[in-house]
């Protein structure tokens, strides 16, 4: 059964795609039928299964997708064909684009960028202006904030 469907407000960003506001079908988490979410370019952008939600101004367009217990709030964006699942969290006005993937109880917030083909997993947390890109991989209790964590490098933390 559907959770949400798209409501009639729509709005065009600056790269020119139409993205329309979602509204809760049903409850579900701290989500309450009605209610209205953030804005996606089309229904394959949010699962109708899990948790995931998008709120606020959050924007998730072209082929990005939000799944499983995922979270977007604030001014964030998620586009190109990223992804974010998991118990994942993006907020403030961060942004996830290209191929990058975020998942496990991660939190990418403030100004913080994860795109290319990069990895955010398993606890860790980018914030501020730092930015994750490349094929670089973040995991584990990782607190990255301003710094730039670029290419090939992998950074983990396991305690």
């Amino acid at each position: 059964m559907k959770k949400f469907k798209l409501a009639d407000e729509t709005k065009t960003i600056r790269s020119g795609e139409v993205l329309h506001r979602i509204e809760a079908i049903k409850d579900f988490g701290d989500v309450k039928k009605g209610q209205l979410g953030g804005w996606i370019q089309r229904e394959s952008n949010l699962s109708q299964d899990g948790n995931c939600w998008i709120y606020d101004d959050a924007e998730v367009c072209q082929y990005a997708q939000v799944y499983g217990e995922a979270q977007v709030y604030g001014e964030a964006r998620v586009c190109g064909n990223a992804r974010v699942s998991g118990e994942a969290w993006v907020s403030g006005e961060a942004w996830v684009s290209g191929y990058a993937q975020v998942y496990g109880n991660t939190w990418v917030y403030e100004q913080a960028q994860v795109y290319g083909e990069a990895q955010v997993s398993d606890n860790a947390r980018v914030c501020g202006q730092a930015q994750v890109y490349g094929k670089a991989r973040v995991s584990g209790l990782t607190f990255i904030d301003e710094g730039k964590i670029i290419g090939n490098e992998k950074i983990v933390y396991n305690d």
